[in-house]
């Protein structure tokens, strides 16, 4: 069985050759650091590794490094930036927005790993009437997808991502505003909250039909970790990440695209509202050590009950990173036997990592070739 047929095999919950091993992402730094500046795919298939492409192309995530390249402007939404400071291991960037109704700000930080929010965008209530009038929509060029995943061919998947600085809107509304100050809006000014919420689902909703009908994608990534139960209760994830999310699944099954729902956080504790949102497959499934609360797998397996693939596990850091070959070894075997009874399952490190040796990483292909059906 091809590395696609394995993970494809598993997203359908049925049960391929054996275990399908991937990761979330590669991230340029370790690519450049630990792998000789090798691309992706090349990286997969030197590792041994099922191959998961992401697919970056003007998306809006502000995470990634020099997320600068990525921004979208437009007439009324023109935006400039300004180089604070240019160290590429202490970046700091200043944003400024001008619209026809006024002006928005925020401040990003970065280095050679990833980028961070210093000052958030969202800084009176009035300032979303200038996101519902004005925020443009990036839109994805078909024929560069379609050759990204006729690259990739039988080594693997190609992943896209719904449009936001977070693919979920609740995700995306605490890329705007800080997470802890978004909550007290919850409890005080729940319309509001809720107005915000509906201006950008309005734009995933465009973005999904302009740029995803017909895309050559084996997944898309919806959720965020904001919406993980380590961040928010099950309550206010019921009423502020539910009924979009759900709205976001809908849409992508009517143009015919899988979506994977992440959670990079904990879920134990809405594991019912994960089946409830309508996803395809549930990520990351991160244990306790790298910020996760799962501890027993096969009890998220029996809360999916076969509606639902499930892809991570792999501690990152204290495993796939730290561990020897014979601890990467037994911990693949042990997620193998907890998630992987019945199929539907991608053995994945749960996020990021950055300085992983490869060696390593073969180890955790080879264990997952060890894991037959």
């Amino acid at each position: 069985m091809t590395p696609k047929e394995r993970l494809l095999r598993a997203l359908a919950r049925e049960k391929p050759d054996r275990l399908p091993a991937t990761l979330h992402q590669w991230q340029q730094y370790h690519l450049d650091t630990q792998l000789g500046g090798l691309d992706a795919l090349d990286a997969f298939k030197f590792c041994g590794l099922d191959a998961s492409i992401q697919y970056f192309e003007a998306m809006g995530q502000f995470w990634i490094p020099n997320a600068e390249r990525y921004l979208v402007s437009t007439p009324d939404w023109r935006e400039e930036v300004e180089v604070v400071q240019d160290d590429p291991d202490d970046k700091l960037l200043r944003h400024r927005i001008t619209t026809p109704g006024g002006v928005l700000t925020y401040q990003t930080g970065g280095n050679r790993m990833t980028t961070w929010i210093t000052e958030y965008l969202i800084k009176r209530p009035e300032d979303v009437e200038l996101i519902e009038k004005y925020l443009p929509v990036a839109r994805l060029n078909p024929r560069a997808i379609a050759a990204a995943y006729d690259r990739i061919g039988d080594a693997g998947i190609l992943r896209g991502f719904v449009w936001g600085d977070q693919a979920g809107c609740w995700q995306h509304a605490c890329c705007l505003m800080s997470e802890e100050q978004l909550i007290l809006e919850c409890l005080d000014h729940p319309d509001w909250v809720h107005r915000l919420l509906r201006t950008l689902l309005e734009r995933k909703l465009r973005f999904i039909e302009e740029s995803l009908t017909g895309a050559k994608f084996d997944l898309i990534e919806t959720g965020g970790g904001a919406g993980s139960d380590t961040v928010i209760s099950p309550a206010l994830h019921r009423e502020f990440c539910l009924p979009y999310d759900r709205q976001i699944h809908d849409a992508l099954h009517r143009i015919g695209q899988r979506a994977t729902y992440h959670t990079c956080g904990g879920m134990m504790h809405i594991l019912d509202l994960i089946r409830a949102n309508g996803a395809d497959a549930s990520e990351t499934l991160a244990p306790p050590g790298v910020g996760g609360n799962i501890t027993d797998p096969a009890q998220v397996r029996a809360a999916f009950g076969g509606r639902v693939a499930m892809i991570g596990g792999m501690d990152q850091f204290n495993v796939l990173t730290t561990g020897t070959a014979e601890e990467i070894r037994r911990e693949t075997h042990r997620l193998f036997t907890g998630y992987g009874p019945d199929g539907g399952y991608i053995c994945s490190a749960s996020d990021h990592f950055f300085e992983t040796p490869v060696a390593n990483l073969k180890a955790f292909a080879a264990a997952a070739a060890e894991c037959v059906y």
